[in-house]
């Protein structure tokens, strides 16, 4: 998910809306609304009090009446129910579907048994993420992927041009892009028992990273167990037409435990959990070796390479990166994007890419890279807020433990 300073944008509406008459803030804030694309869930937000703003070229929930903070603290106690529909789903499909993709990103994607996925980083030719991406293998001439709003035109533009010079070398390859669906994510510990009462399929049996084909609430659903939260959870595509129905439905059996979130508490849900926003976290001049992603790396593909960039990256592997991406606690202000890092010295050696108050931890939490040599744990480091620097240490990653649903 593309973006930054979600959390501090929330805080900010949320005190404007507590002082100002809020047609004046609906001109101020809205008054590109009608160049912004909306969800099928629009209408449905707005009449559950969802503060909307521009985001990705899309108008999306920022937040509900309940606060960034309570609806974080929810998600991780009962369970939160997100609109994701401005993300970008799509097929890839035919015979050479799968050497096609391996061309693109760093997984290991004839490795992966149908119905199960990965997350993987597609890749330019320096190495460097173009975005990153949940992909799933549905079946062997089959690949289902999501990629990010903010980096929807250029990834299908990036696809397309090689999936030309593909197929005009004799490749076996088409895509449908699913733009006929929508994507809700339920996550939480609550997520599962609420919507096994919306399908006959028995989800015990449907592990992390896992994917299915399947009935749900009467409407023929892909469902992936993942999220962006570190809890356990769903990323359900949905026909639109029954995108409203199915989200009345599960905030319904949930008996008002399961809450609609908007986009700040995902944001600070995501950063507990040490997860990269691309944008912040990754950009096109970082490689997946640099943001701590060596892991998604295919262990075929770091023996054989070829995928674009395949020469940094692997000189990378053998070498060690320059720059390292880490974690945070820090004392003072909280620290936010592009806040400079400093040894006790006070020599610079890096910059926070995302940063904020942990709703669940209560303390300062951050990630940012740094010289590697400086990227160890329990490393002490200065970190400027608004140009005075406050104490801090690199701390590993998650910082709120995961809870995938894994088998035991």
């Amino acid at each position: 998910m593309r973006g930054g300073g979600l959390w501090q944008l929330g805080q900010s509406i949320t005190r404007r809306l507590a002082q100002v008459d809020k047609k004046v803030v609906g001109r101020r804030y809205f008054a590109s609304e009608a160049e912004l694309k909306k969800t099928v869930l629009y209408d449905f937000h707005v009449a559950n009090g969802g503060k909307m703003v521009p985001f990705a070229g899309w108008s999306m929930p920022i937040q509900y009446k309940d606060s960034i903070m309570e609806s974080t603290v929810n998600c991780r106690e009962n369970g939160s129910i997100f609109d994701v529909s401005h993300m970008c789903g799509f097929s890839l499909k035919g015979k050479d579907c799968i050497p096609f993709l391996e061309k693109l990103v760093i997984a290991d994607v004839a490795a992966l048994a149908p119905g199960t996925g990965t997350l993987t980083v597609f890749t330019n030719e320096k190495g460097g993420a173009i975005d990153d991406s949940v992909i799933t293998k549905v079946q062997n001439d089959h690949m289902y992927i999501v990629v990010n709003a903010g980096c929807r035109d250029k990834d299908l533009a990036h696809i397309e041009e090689h999936m030309k010079a593909f197929k005009a070398k004799g490749g076996d390859v088409s895509w449908h892009i699913h733009d006929e669906r929508s994507l809700l994510a339920l996550q939480g510990p609550l997520s599962a028992s609420v919507l096994q009462h919306l399908t006959k399929d028995d989800l015990s049996k449907l592990y992390f990273g896992e994917f299915r084909i399947t009935d749900i609430n009467g409407a023929l659903c892909f469902i992936t167990r993942t999220g962006y939260t570190g809890e356990d959870g769903f990323e359900i595509s949905v026909p639109s037409e029954n995108a409203v129905d199915l989200a009345k439905a599960i905030l319904e059996k949930s008996e008002g435990k399961i809450r609609l979130t908007g986009l700040g508490a995902r944001d600070s849900l995501r950063l507990e959990a040490g997860l990269c926003l691309y944008g912040n976290d990754m950009e096109q001049h970082i490689t997946p070796v640099e943001a701590g992603l060596s892991w998604a790396i295919g262990k075929r593909r770091k023996a054989e390479g070829g995928f674009l960039g395949a020469e940094v990256i692997l000189k990378q592997l053998a070498e060690g990166p320059k720059i390292r991406l880490v974690g945070f606690t820090s004392t003072g202000p909280p620290p936010r994007s592009h806040s400079e890092i400093q040894d006790e010295k006070g020599t610079n050696i890096g910059e926070i890419t995302s940063g904020g108050f942990s709703p669940c931890l209560k303390k300062n939490i951050a990630m940012g890279y740094v010289k590697s040599g400086s990227h160890k744990v329990g490393t002490k480091a200065k970190i400027l807020v608004r140009g005075k620097a406050y104490d801090g240490v690199v701390t590993k990653k998650p910082f709120v433990p995961t809870k995938y649903y894994k088998p035991s």
